[in-house]
């Protein structure tokens, strides 16, 4: 299947990328993103014309589908996006930036910059609340890495807190949190889960009091072995994270703090848009893709 779609026309002709992502981007046909305009614009042509250009005669501007994108500014051909994109997609734990790097045969920097604009295409904004009526909503928290100037020292008070909202059968929103205190937790899930959800989560006493502003409030006593309680568990974020440890540890091993938040949205954008939920490899890339619109990230605010 890899192989297979990595030799697909569009995954290795420059024009037939372009043509694949402008279908994806533009369905409706080509938008002009200086002015919005959607008539009287018309391919450029011409020995010394760039591939995919095309010019809106409202606002006399060229311009190609990379600009107002991630891939804006970008020299990386088209085509090795889409071949990035497709390994970053359909790779459970990650790919690494080296592996990229030997994969694309781009330099490791150029690699390194490319995972990070995927993943700030990867990550979802503008999305309602999690959960609903009937619907079960699992919070819990994790511990990785280390706090920059921290000690190691016994307990997590010198890792990153991340706080993860699990909906049953549905998406995943995870945050890096300041800490476990009712300040930290509360906002969180007020801003992401809806009130009539049921709330199911671990015995922290941070969880109480907030739990009692949805229509259900279940926990299990981990401290006391008890995992499962009926439909009372919080099994579905602990997966989750078992998949998240795995690659950040095994794969990325390490991740500075200011990129936390564009490894946890990668992980979420996975899981959200798993197989089992009818989403495969290449339904997945396509999602990804859509989300090239509106963000930059130039190599200033990589870093």
């Amino acid at each position: 299947m890899l192989s297979s779609v990595l030799t697909a026309k569009a995954f290795q002709n420059e024009e037939a990328a372009y043509k694949w992502v402008e279908s994806r981007v533009w369905p409706e046909g080509p938008i002009c993103p200086h002015c919005g305009g959607i008539d009287r614009i018309s391919p450029m042509k011409g020995k010394s014309t760039r591939i995919g250009t095309y010019k809106c005669y409202q606002c006399r501007k060229p311009f190609t589908v990379k600009v107002g994108t991630v891939f804006e500014a970008s020299h990386v051909p088209m085509r090795l996006w889409l071949q990035a994109m497709f390994l970053m997609c359909s790779s459970k734990k990650g790919i690494s930036s080296n592996q990229l790097h030997r994969t694309l045969g781009v330099t490791l920097k150029t690699a390194w910059f490319m995972s990070h604009r995927i993943r700030e295409a990867m990550r979802v904004v503008g999305v309602g609340p999690l959960g609903g009526s009937g619907a079960v909503v699992e919070a819990d928290e994790t511990f990785y890495g280390q706090v920059e100037g921290e000690p190691k020292r016994p307990g997590t008070g010198h890792k990153h807190v991340i706080l993860s909202l699990i909906e049953r059968g549905g998406s995943a929103r995870s945050f890096h949190v300041e800490g476990t205190r009712i300040a930290d937790i509360a906002p969180v899930l007020r801003a992401n889960v809806k009130p009539e959800s049921t709330l199911m989560t671990d015995e922290g006493t941070y969880y109480r009091e907030i739990g009692r502003e949805f229509a259900r409030h279940d926990s299990v006593k981990h401290k006391e072995d008890e995992y499962v309680r009926g439909d009372a568990h919080t099994n579905t974020a602990e997966g989750f994270f078992s998949i998240f440890k795995r690659g950040m540890t095994g794969t990325y091993q390490h991740c500075n703090e200011r990129h936390l938040h564009r490894y946890l949205a990668e992980f979420d954008f996975r899981y959200s848009n798993r197989v089992k939920l009818g989403v495969d490899d290449i339904a997945r890339t396509e999602r990804a893709l859509k989300g090239i619109v509106g963000k930059r990230l130039t190599y200033r605010t990589a870093h």
